[in-house]
């Protein structure tokens, strides 16, 4: 694929690479045509003037969704996000907090009401997964869907097989 993107790395993001794979920054990083400290709030990306399509937020925290939903552009992240919302752009918040507060509740329906898409990296298990990465891929072939790219490396909902149907409903 040939798409520009832009990568901001938070340092518990830095973090979570390093304890939850087997990734290194730097390879993370070459992955992007442009990277960005969390610190930088005069990166271009912070302006609405400099065109993007989209953004991803992935994972979001329940500190950085609340900061995106108050507005509270105090990092890249939130500021980045707080233009998406302002330049009407499309916004993908992959939450994967568990449980859930009603405070964390209130605060993905204010972003959904403004126009963000809540994703939480839910396996499809329809898909029959049988590796960790059968569960990552399904899960980056639909964020990636949700832009209108198409990898196709997910599989889709095909529906229920006939057979199997009508044995679980008895008809």
């Amino acid at each position: 694929m040939d798409i520009e993107t832009h990568l901001i790395i938070s340092k518990w993001a830095d973090a979570t690479i390093t304890y939850e794979t087997d990734y290194k920054l730097r390879a993370v990083k070459d992955l992007a045509t442009k990277t960005y400290s969390s610190h930088d709030v005069a990166a271009p990306i912070s302006s609405g003037s400099f065109k993007v399509n989209a953004m991803i937020v992935v994972p979001c925290s329940m500190k950085t969704l609340s900061s995106i939903a108050t507005g509270y552009g105090d990092d890249l992240i939130s500021r980045a996000a707080d233009v998406t919302f302002k330049e009407k752009r499309r916004l993908i918040l992959v939450a994967r907090e568990t449980p859930l507060s009603g405070i964390h509740l209130e605060n993905m329906m204010k972003v959904t009401q403004n126009g963000a898409i809540i994703f939480p990296p839910v396996p499809a298990f329809y898909t029959r997964p049988k590796t960790v990465d059968d569960i990552v891929n399904q899960t980056v072939g639909r964020i990636l869907d949700l832009l209108d790219i198409d990898t196709g490396d997910f599989e889709r909902w095909n529906g229920m097989h006939s057979d199997m149907a009508r044995s679980i409903v008895g008809i």
